[in-house]
């Protein structure tokens, strides 16, 4: 059985995700990764077995879909005046973010998720819609010319997912402030 893509519900259907969500990282933070079932999970949520797996599928849909929504930025990105010092500290800070080891767990479940699901793609719309405020600014400011999107995903997030997932050694700011340096002159900066 496929699960259904997540979109936002509202009603029950929000409540139970909420519940749902909640018990996983209740249970996890309680008794560990590999202690977690379905049953459990359920349990915990006050709702039974059948509806997880009627709303997930299975387990590691469900942890994936936990993991996407614990990736969801929680802010927009700070302005700092200019667009190499806005996107060299969204670089840093997503670097930070990503490569901590909940965020390098929650990138691993995210991606274990079913392409139908459509977690990963999340994910990157993520980190787009993050670069789109970051260029939008830059334009507001007349700063020209400017990165596309697409070029800032391939050149600058491309790569630090790359490396937090499977080559973690080394990582540095100065790592993430050159891929940003290396885009915008790119771009003609």
């Amino acid at each position: 059985m496929s699960p259904k893509p997540m979109a936002r519900p509202g009603g029950r259907s929000a409540r139970v995700q909420a519940s749902v969500h909640a018990a996983v990282r209740e249970l996890e933070a309680e008794r560990g990764r590999a202690a977690l079932t379905v049953p459990l999970i359920a349990a915990r949520a006050g709702v039974t077995p059948s509806t997880v797996y009627r709303r997930w599928g299975d387990l590691q849909e469900l942890l994936s879909d936990v993991a996407v929504e614990r990736l969801r930025p929680e802010a927009d990105p700070d302005d700092h005046g200019g667009l190499r010092a806005d996107l060299t500290a969204w670089a840093e800070h997503f670097l930070e973010e990503m490569s901590s080891a909940p965020g390098r767990a929650y990138l691993r479940d995210a991606l274990l998720g079913t392409p139908e699901s459509g977690n990963a793609s999340r994910c990157s719309d993520y980190a787009a819609d993050q670069v789109d405020l970051i260029l939008r600014r830059a334009a507001g400011r007349g700063e020209e010319p400017l990165p596309r999107r697409e070029a800032v995903m391939d050149h600058v997030v491309a790569p630090l997912l790359y490396r937090i997932l499977f080559r973690p050694e080394d990582l540095s700011p100065e790592y993430a402030r050159g891929l940003a340096d290396a885009v915008l002159k790119d771009a003609g900066r």
